[in-house]
């Protein structure tokens, strides 16, 4: 674990707080069917109003990150998200309920862009993958601690429990405020000696991107497998006869898995290709989402979780490296907030067509139908982002005005970050154009100045939440909360 900077270990320990103290998301249904009364299928819909909150949370942290910090969007994210965990134990109207996990969606969902940025600023390239992968260990673990923390204290009851939540998320947010400096890099003088305000990109200006574009649709795509389970398994277990509690055992595997071999993992992955890893990572998702439609007893419905389990590993560090290499470094926000938004969308995704599939053409055509997917994002990733992750990309990537911007393979190595060279920076910057519309002189990217980089770069619910919708015979408050929702790190 050596060889990473101090600034990256604060923040670090801010996920793993933060996520210690995440019992709304891991409670939720359960709070709402038993002690508040409401239906399954209202605990359903609250639900995926949080994942809802989330799709309109990540491209809006993106944008806060380039634009007013990686700190500030930080601290604001965690208070908001820890005003609303305050909320939930106090509010009892429906539609205040629905109103508050919306905004929590929102608040949370904002937080991780700015992260993933910090990361890609701190850390170096050839490092990122293992600080990713670092980080979603940190993520795992708090989730573990605080499922099994929280079934503990449930004495104290759901209410006390939110509270706590919120007391860890505003310690989260002042580690952040305290201790990690602001790593985004400064915005060049323009011809007037003024620092400009920062290019002014929307998500489509992001998405014409070619590269990136093709990696946030393959992403849609894995992550919409990769949340599936954390609804269609226990609706499918349920299908074969098997209780709630062995479902309850079942994905605790998931955990279990990541927190005892993430690091080995990462390891032996460190210095593969990352297009190999990504083909890799989603091969295992078909087989182990495939398999699930030919088993039926509970040992053999953990072993596709730990096949699965295994892909998500591989999968959820790289990703995210390959998002920082692919962003210019004065876009890393807004690239990792859309990426963040893809997960969003897979996560809101998986519980609405599981459970329509689960109880119509059947369980067999849900997995086999995710393994497909599956397949084919792995066959996207072997053809079409060869080059981009490769290396073989030219390291310039052309903006307005035939100035050339940082590239993917030039972030975070001491390349220019600023966007543009010379008295047109300013301009320059604006806009991002797909790096196929032209190659700009490779002498321009070498005039651009230096940028000042700090020495110090969806969804992961606990089964409970999955195991109460279960019981109430609702497949949508099963899929409350799926990974997918905050594993875009």
């Amino acid at each position: 674990m050596s060889g990473l900077p101090g600034g990256f270990w604060w923040l670090w320990l801010s996920t793993l707080v933060n996520r210690t103290g995440a019992f709304v998301l891991t409670f939720l249904s359960l709070f709402l069917t038993q002690e508040l009364g409401f239906s399954g299928w209202y605990a359903g819909l609250v639900v995926a109003l949080h994942g809802l909150g989330g799709i309109a949370g990540s491209p809006l942290g993106g944008m806060l990150s380039d634009r007013w910090g990686r700190r500030p969007t930080m601290v604001t994210g965690h208070l908001a998200a820890a005003a609303c965990a305050a909320s939930l134990a106090v509010v009892t109207s429906p539609w205040a309920v629905a109103a508050v996990v919306l905004l929590m969606g929102v608040a949370m969902q904002s937080v991780r862009p700015a992260i993933g940025a910090t990361i890609a600023d701190q850390v170096p390239e050839h490092d990122r993958r293992r600080a990713y992968a670092l980080n979603y260990w940190a993520l795992n673990l708090g989730f573990a601690i605080a499922a099994i923390g929280g079934g503990a204290a449930l004495f104290l009851g759901y209410r006390t429990l939110f509270l706590l939540e919120a007391v860890a998320t505003t310690l989260c947010a002042l580690i952040v405020f305290v201790r990690l400096p602001e790593t985004r890099p400064e915005v060049p003088l323009d011809a007037d000696g003024k620092r400009d305000a920062g290019p002014r990109l929307t998500t489509l200006d992001v998405l014409r991107d070619g590269p990136f574009r093709t990696l946030v649709l393959l992403s849609l795509l894995v992550c919409t497998v990769f949340s599936t389970p954390w609804v269609g398994l226990p609706l499918t277990m349920t299908h074969q006869g098997l209780s709630a509690e062995s479902y309850g055992v079942v994905i605790a595997v998931n955990g279990v898995v990541i927190v005892g071999f993430q690091l080995l993992v990462n390891r032996i992955t460190e210095k593969r290709s990352p297009v190999a890893l990504l083909v890799t990572s989603s091969l295992l998702f078909a087989v182990g989402t495939g398999a699930t439609a030919l088993v039926g007893t509970q040992l053999m419905f953990a072993v596709t979780v730990v096949v699965w389990t295994i892909g998500e590993m591989v999968y959820v560090p790289v990703n995210a490296a390959a998002t920082a290499r692919l962003a210019p470094v004065h876009a890393r926000g807004r690239y990792q907030g859309v990426m963040g938004m893809a997960w969003s969308i897979g996560g809101f995704i998986a519980p609405v067509t599981a459970g329509w599939v689960v109880e119509g053409p059947g369980p067999e055509a849900l997995w086999f139908g995710c393994a497909a997917v599956a397949m084919v994002a792995a066959a996207g990733y072997a053809l079409l982002l060869r080059r981009a992750l490769s290396g073989e990309e030219p390291a310039g990537e052309p903006v307005a005005g035939g100035v050339a911007a940082s590239g993917s393979g030039a972030s975070g190595s001491g390349a220019s970050g600023s966007g543009a060279s010379g008295s047109g920076a300013s301009e320059a910057a604006r806009a991002v154009v797909p790096r196929d519309a032209g190659k700009a002189p490779a002498a321009a990217a070498s005039q651009a100045p230096p940028v000042a980089v700090p020495s110090q770069t969806g969804p992961a619910t606990a089964p409970e939440a999955a195991s109460a919708g279960a019981r109430e015979g609702s497949g949508a408050a099963a899929g409350g909360g799926t990974k997918g929702e905050v594993s875009a790190v």
